[in-house]
């Protein structure tokens, strides 16, 4: 701030004076990882990213001085589902421009520096059974984040629909003998119009590839870690899983 005092016709600083504030970014970095599909395959069923994981997720890491960053198979702007307007956290973060702004431009895969990056995480939402899981760009960001950087790969709910494919440098699935968590096969609608058009189901498919998939009742966290693999049951278990995750990061500094 400064005191100008005009003098004989002039303008003089008389005074300055400054103030500083601590950031809340520490330079450690979060990308997650979310997708571009508007609707369950081929069909005109809407479907989008779960914004209550993205949030719930998001403000914890936020409030713990990291960095989000968000990347999708195409880049730019991402359909989103599951908005409670009525939730206090939904709300601050949808009037939040720079948030939604992040939202609307996503990162693109060749946008990506994995060396940036302590962790991935894969959010879920019907979105996240299609592009994602066998986009190979993201892949492979996901496992040099794993394997070259020391990092954690993490995931909520449908979001472990992105973990199934990716596979470490001599070959193996990624799943293969760890514990996983993600929304059960058992709790989807079977019967609904939306479930025909999946294109694979979670639960089996990380067990077909070696994978012990836990899960607990509906509708309350649910967080099962396994070295750097941190996964989560449903919506309700994005905190626990991102406070798991800087508890790791924190850990291996």
């Amino acid at each position: 701030m400064f005191l100008l005092k005009k003098i004989q016709g002039e303008w003089k600083i008389i005074s300055k004076s400054a103030s500083s504030k601590a950031s809340n970014k520490s330079g450690k970095k979060i990308l997650f990882i979310v997708s571009n599909a508007n609707y369950y395959g081929n069909s005109t069923i809407s479907t989008g990213n779960s914004f209550a994981e993205i949030v719930n997720a998001y403000d914890t890491f936020v409030n713990s001085g990291y960095t989000v960053d968000f990347v999708s198979p195409n880049g730019g702007d991402i359909p989103l589902a599951y908005i409670n307007t009525s939730d206090d956290m939904q709300k601050k973060y949808l009037y939040n421009p720079d948030f939604m702004y992040a939202i609307k431009f996503t990162l693109s895969p060749k946008e990506v520096d994995y060396k940036n990056y302590k962790a991935v995480h894969y959010i879920g939402g019907g979105s996240a059974m299609y592009d994602v899981p066998e986009n190979l760009d993201i892949q492979r960001i996901s496992m040099q984040v794993y394997e070259d950087n020391n990092g954690i790969i993490s995931s909520v709910c449908h979001g472990t629909a992105g973990i199934v494919n990716l596979k470490t440098k001599n070959g193996e699935f990624l799943v293969e003998g760890k514990k996983i968590s993600g929304y059960p096969d058992s709790f989807e609608k079977q019967d609904g119009e939306y479930f025909k058009h999946f294109p694979f189901l979670i639960q089996k498919t990380i067990e077909e590839r070696g994978g012990d998939f836990k899960f607990s009742k509906r509708n309350e966290s649910f967080v099962e870690q396994d070295g750097r693999i941190v996964t989560g049951q449903n919506f309700q278990s994005s905190n626990g899983v991102a406070l798991k995750i800087i508890e790791l990061i924190e850990k291996n500094k």
